[in-house]
């Protein structure tokens, strides 16, 4: 499904191909992110995100940029995680030399315009403000910060409003020239394409110089992690959102996909043992969920959950004890092949689309330096064992393990004392 090729100057390029489609996906993906940053940029790999997109040199406007891609019935967007930051133009597949001019232009000549960088301060505002009314989100931020502690794998991505007012055109040329080298990224091209011709595609629209130094990657440091297991922002709501959880497994931990599989039983869909058992018994959330985050050397495990504001503490009474179920008795083989197989049969539903081929692709390799397809996957998680959740679960869900994070209309975080015990 995926191949390979190192250009000259370090540049890898990866295409991803896939039948039955006429569109192609052209990504470009880099480890930019929290986690390159230092605090008094904590922000910049976002901001300079949406910078891109504000004019080049042959693209000169924002304007220009969406007209073009516009005018083909084509999508484009990009994204900033902890890890890194991608940038994607989606087009049929007699438009990829549109949509790579345009990255290309994007990548290699933007012009971080001081007007436009001020304009886009405002815009970069109102996100942080967006955030932060829209609890459900902002909670998963509060709790990744409670649980890493003060340093950059625990930042937001997005930032601080006293770092987004300062942040310099100075700041951005020389932060892009640190990390947007070509050993520290790749051009994935995902659908109707030929390998041959995407290389000969990167090479002719991608002609950076070799250059190779330093990248700061800041590691995870266990001893930093918050020390306040509770953690409550006070807001006015009409349902509570919190997020309950642990520290998890690196992505590539031996035990990465059957923390997916734990996962998936505990809250993965409206069957999952969160769901049945928090809201549909007992009728006290109405969004329920448990997934993980996977970084490179550290991870979470959590249940996100939207409750009615006056029965908080049972549901985090009730989400606590379906941990201690599954932590002691062994699931059954039916309802492990049940999660297995949801996980692999949204894993090639998802594949259907060249942006998620892209994307999955691209993100192995830049970060893990291997290209996986979904029989890579799938021989994985058939491996998993009921005997592995327990032990796992065992191993993660330990006493005093459990962190929590609160929004709501709450004047005082020990109302929840005592909800995390087993």
């Amino acid at each position: 499904m995926y191949r390979k090729t190192i250009l000259a100057n370090g540049l890898r390029v990866i295409t991803g191909s896939l039948e039955g489609t006429k569109a192609v996906t052209c990504l470009v993906l880099v480890k930019a992110g929290s986690r390159y940053e230092t605090k008094d940029i904590n922000g910049i790999s976002h901001f300079l995100e949406h910078m891109f997109f504000k004019g080049a040199e042959k693209f000169k406007t924002a304007k220009a940029v969406s007209e073009a891609i516009d005018g083909v019935g084509g999508d484009f967007n990009a994204f900033t995680g902890k890890e890194y930051a991608g940038y994607y133009v989606k087009v049929a597949s007699e438009q990829k030399l549109m949509a790579l001019d345009v990255l290309s232009d994007m990548m290699l000549n933007a012009r971080f315009d001081q007007v436009e960088i001020e304009k886009e301060r405002g815009v970069i505002m109102e996100e942080f403000n967006m955030y932060q009314d829209t609890p459900m989100y902002q909670v998963a931020w509060n709790f990744e910060r409670a649980i890493f502690g003060d340093q950059p794998i625990g930042w937001d991505e997005v930032g601080t409003k006293d770092v987004i007012r300062a942040l310099s055109r100075e700041d951005f040329v020389k932060y892009k020239e640190m990390l947007y080298m070509p050993e520290n990224m790749l051009v994935c091209i995902a659908g109707d394409i030929e390998h041959d011709e995407a290389v000969k595609l990167v090479e002719k629209y991608f002609p950076l110089e070799k250059i190779k130094k330093g990248v700061s990657f800041s590691a995870f440091d266990p001893s930093v992690m918050g020390a306040d297991k509770i953690t409550l922002q006070s807001k006015k709501t009409e349902q509570a959102h919190l997020v309950c959880g642990v520290l998890g497994l690196p992505a590539e931990h031996p035990d990465h996909y059957v923390l997916k599989v734990l996962a998936s039983v505990l809250g993965g869909n409206m069957s999952s043992r969160m769901f049945s058992a928090v809201r549909e018994e007992k009728g006290l959330a109405y969004y329920i969920s448990t997934g993980t985050e996977d970084y490179m050397d550290t991870g979470i495990m959590f249940t996100r959950a939207g409750v009615d504001v006056n029965r908080i503490t049972d549901a985090v009474k009730a989400i606590v004890m379906e941990y201690d179920k599954i932590r002691h008795v062994e699931i059954s083989e039916a309802e492990l092949k049940k999660g297995k197989e949801f996980l692999k049969g949204k894993l090639i539903l998802s594949l259907e689309d060249s942006e998620e081929v892209a994307q999955m692709g691209a993100r192995h390799e830049l970060l893990y330096g291997k290209l996986r397809t979904y029989n890579d996957i799938a021989k994985e998680i058939d491996a998993v064992k009921v005997s592995d959740i327990k032990r796992v679960a065992a191993a993660l869900l330990k006493d005093d393990s459990l962190y929590l994070s609160v929004i709501g209309p709450y004047e005082d975080k020990a109302m929840f004392d005592g909800c995390l015990q087993f």
